[in-house]
């Protein structure tokens, strides 16, 4: 099983008993504002989530765990896109880009992909510039490319070649 440690966040698989924890973080309004979903209602809504974070094998998408209590979830998905999620008591501490850039760190390592894809609505000026931080290059936009709610948003696209690929 796949664990990566940074100097404040072991990424990890979720455990059996961890739903009510991730419930937590997926039910949260701030935290889900540009998510592809609206905040789930129940533990059960989690279910889902929970199932694929605990799913047993090499992962390169992770719960973020700090010091026993699931912040956040992120990592690459199956394909080859970044995608982060995190509670907002844990906003504006680093923890993002720490979680990110092990993930990102570990898919380079164990892939032989030759970038690493992410998209997020330009309203999300945080993770906008998490994504610029860490060295994406927008690839393009598109108007209300999700619906969520009946509510739709824009997407800006972004790409992150891999280091040793030339242009």
């Amino acid at each position: 099983m796949t664990v990566l440690n940074t100097e404040r966040l072991v990424l990890r698989a979720a455990r059996d008993t961890e739903r009510h924890a991730l419930f937590r973080l997926y039910s949260n309004a701030q935290a889900m504002l540009y998510w592809d979903s609206p905040p789930h209602v129940s533990p059960e809504d989690t279910r889902y989530v929970h199932d694929k974070l605990r799913a047993p094998g090499d992962r390169r998408y992770f719960v973020w765990d700090l010091d026993g209590e699931i912040i956040g979830a992120g990592g690459i998905h199956q394909n080859e896109e970044l995608g982060f999620i995190l509670h907002p008591d844990h906003w504006g501490n680093g923890y993002a880009r720490e979680g990110a850039e092990a993930a990102i760190a570990h898919f380079w390592e164990t892939s032989d992909a030759t970038r690493i894809t992410a998209e997020a609505d330009p309203c999300n000026l945080a993770s906008v510039g998490l994504l610029t931080r860490l060295g994406f290059q927008v690839t393009g936009y598109q108007h209300d490319a999700v619906c969520v709610a009946g509510h739709w948003s824009d997407s800006v696209f972004f790409a992150l070649t891999r280091p040793d690929v030339k242009d």
